[in-house]
């Protein structure tokens, strides 16, 4: 194994490093918990019970009859059980003439309630033993199912991930057909489910989380228009400091600027804005494996979004999620070493296995590092540069201007007020949205009436046609006036929305595969002992494994909101070591990560289609495995946030 596949080394050591540290984990946490931190679980099962007494439970088909066991079609069904918190709330706020409609409704176990949903947590109410304002408990479907339905759903599921990982093993429609198909189809398999008794009515609207559709809708019109609103404007510099005729300097600059980016914006909105800009680069300097520059544009991206709360969705999900409220700036601090370290040990693993295409002539890996910090140049680096700076010199491109005109200062006001409004906690999908429109208005504006009217540029650069108008008989007609081509016949045609069907098809296929309760249990299973000290030393090390492994499974934010069903009294510390655990986890495979997925489909979109899964996992797990046990080291032994819940007292 190790001669044929020699870029695999690191990855299976690494592996087996893994899985010698966490057998030695399980075993010490199933015999060795920390007793003050089973205390305080304890607690907090007596305050859960008695906020949420579990009424009577009766079994019931979907049909109302009695269910029968011994058949794995018909095996032993629970109907949805309602915590007593938000039957006492209906009723109290009913009228009284039907009051007793309304108790009886909340009380029928058959009855689906319809308060919540599977994945969502209800509006929060007053429960009335502590008087403290509660959300209600996460409303569990999967004991609707028989064992045939939970089988199926989760083969189905599997199918579709490894089509949508090797996407050359099914038919030619790519990754977004792929997971739209795998939905709908998840949809049709769920009625016919219901229709034979084998298990509930899907939510199909309800699984689809809106605000990351919201989100890289907004994103990618915001970036569409400070790409294409001025030639040699604001992007256009941005992307000429990222340019560097020596090949590792050049991927240390994407991985900096990715990192900072991230953390500063978002990962997904970094990746969308740059993914095409590092292909071009790679175009341009007649790169033959542009693989290291994408890597290292993905996995910088991940590694920089754990720092902040608004760095990525699944910490934005957990920020709400939170029973107790998470500050900014207690996030960050705590995040801060570990995201320095993953960022020190991802770029370093970077330089040292694909040092022969980031250090041409000299694949020492010590010379390697001489060079860095001393600057020598191999004889080739030499080649390089002086065949850059003559044909920079020979070129007839015009060169950017010095300084920006007024439209590059109007986009640095626009992005300016984004990351104000940001910062200031305003709802981000709204502000993301309007900051595009803004940026539309502009270039609609610099187009019509500061533009030369001969000639119109297009998305991609080049002269646009004006368009032309045709009488009823075919004919052109001739007109004095010229006419504008609209928004939405130019730059608007540019948003990617085969990348919103795609997330649109993942969340219908997660979703459906999360009604199962297949991931809730394997969690319940696989932490053992270690379920009453998640992150006690050393069970936070099985518990970022987990965590980690199902977040590849079921992608990150979806495991969050399961966590946070079933954990919804987690502490500030037990929220950084899942959120930096989903998000380091997310460099795992290519699915780890909507800001890979993004990678892959925007390299693919011009031409290089060199950013694959298997290309992906030499380099991403052991780069995973190495920043996810030292950083959750770090953050174990340093770290300011509470173990503790100041809502429950227990601080």
């Amino acid at each position: 194994m190790f001669r044929a596949s020699p870029q695999w080394n690191p990855a299976i050591i690494f592996i087996l490093a893994a899985v010698m540290l966490n057998l030695y984990t399980y075993n010490m946490g199933n015999g060795n918990l920390d007793a003050t931190k089973h205390a305080r679980s304890l607690s907090v099962r007596a305050h859960a019970a008695a906020a949420f007494p579990s009424p009577p439970l009766t079994t019931t088909t979907s049909m109302g009859s009695s269910a029968t066991t011994g058949s794995w079609f018909s095996d032993k069904k629970m109907s949805t059980i309602m915590p007593t918190s938000a039957a006492s709330s209906a009723a109290s706020s009913a009228a009284s003439s039907a009051a007793s409609s309304a108790a009886s409704s909340a009380a029928s176990p058959s009855r689906r309630p319809s308060w919540g949903s599977s994945r969502a947590y209800a509006p929060p109410v007053s429960a009335v033993a502590g008087s403290r304002a509660l959300y209600e408990a996460h409303v569990d479907v999967s004991d609707q199912f028989t064992t045939f339905g939970k089988v199926f759903i989760g083969l189905v599921y599997f199918a579709f991930w490894v089509f949508l990982m090797f996407p050359g093993w099914f038919l030619p429609i790519g990754r977004p057909g792929i997971a739209l198909s795998g939905g709908m189809l998840m949809v049709i398999f769920r009625y016919i489910l219901l229709v034979t008794g084998q298990g509930p009515a899907f939510d199909a609207v309800g699984v689809i989380i809106l605000e990351p559709l919201f989100l890289l809708f907004g994103l990618m019109l915001t970036t569409i228009y400070l790409e294409k609103m001025e030639r040699g404007g604001l992007f256009d510099k941005l992307r000429a400091s990222l340019d560097d005729p020596i090949p590792w300097k050049r991927c240390f600059k994407i991985m900096m600027m990715s990192t900072v980016g991230s953390a500063a914006v978002m990962n997904d909105s970094i990746v969308l804005i740059f993914s095409a800009v590092v292909v071009d680069l790679c175009v341009r300097h007649k790169v033959s494996n542009s693989l290291p520059y994408l890597l290292g544009l993905a996995s910088t991206a991940n590694i920089g979004s754990a720092l902040t709360m608004t760095g990525n969705p699944q910490n934005i999900l957990i920020a709400a999620l939170s029973y107790d409220q998470l500050h900014w700036l207690n996030f960050a601090s705590n995040m801060l070493l570990p995201v320095l370290f993953s960022t020190f040990f991802n770029t370093a693993l970077m330089m040292v296995l694909y040092r022969g295409e980031l250090f041409p002539g000299n694949n020492g890996i010590s010379n390697c590092f001489s060079m860095m910090f001393s600057g020598s140049k191999s004889p080739q680096m030499l080649e390089l540069e002086n065949a850059y700076y003559a044909r920079k010199n020979a070129s007839s491109e015009p060169k950017l201007a010095e300084g920006l005109t007024r439209w590059g200062k109007i986009q640095v006001g626009v992005v300016i007020g984004f990351l104000v409004c940001f910062a200031s906690g305003l709802d981000i999908s709204t502000t993301v949205i309007s900051t595009g429109c803004i940026l539309m208005i502009v270039a609609a504006k610099k187009r019509r009436d500061y533009d030369s009217k001969e000639v119109i540029l297009g998305g991609d650069g080049l002269p646009l046609q004006v368009k032309k108008v045709y009488d009823i008989d075919g004919h052109e007609i001739e007109s004095t006036e010229e006419t504008l081509l609209d928004e939405s016949e130019t730059t608007l045609t540019e948003v990617d929305y085969g990348l919103l069907l795609l997330f649109i098809g993942q969340f219908l296929l997660i979703g459906s595969f999360d009604d199962t309760g297949i991931p809730q249990a394997f969690f319940a299973v696989s932490m053992g002992g270690c379920a009453d000290a998640m992150t006690s030393v050393p069970c936070v090390y099985w518990l970022v494994t987990i965590v980690v492994l199902l977040s590849n499974v079921a992608s990150n934010v979806p495991v969050c909101q399961m966590l946070a069903a079933t954990f919804p009294y987690a502490t500030p510390y037990d929220w950084m070591q899942v959120s930096f655990s989903a998000t380091i986890g997310g460099n795992l495979t290519m699915l780890g990560s909507a800001a890979n997925m993004i990678v892959a489909f925007q390299a693919a979109k011009v031409g290089d289609r060199t950013f694959t899964s298997e290309r992906h996992a030499p380099f991403g797990i052991p780069s995973t495995l190495g920043c996810l046990y030292v950083g959750t080291a770090i953050m174990t032994a340093i770290h300011f946030a509470p173990e503790c819940s100041e809502r429950l007292g227990t601080c």
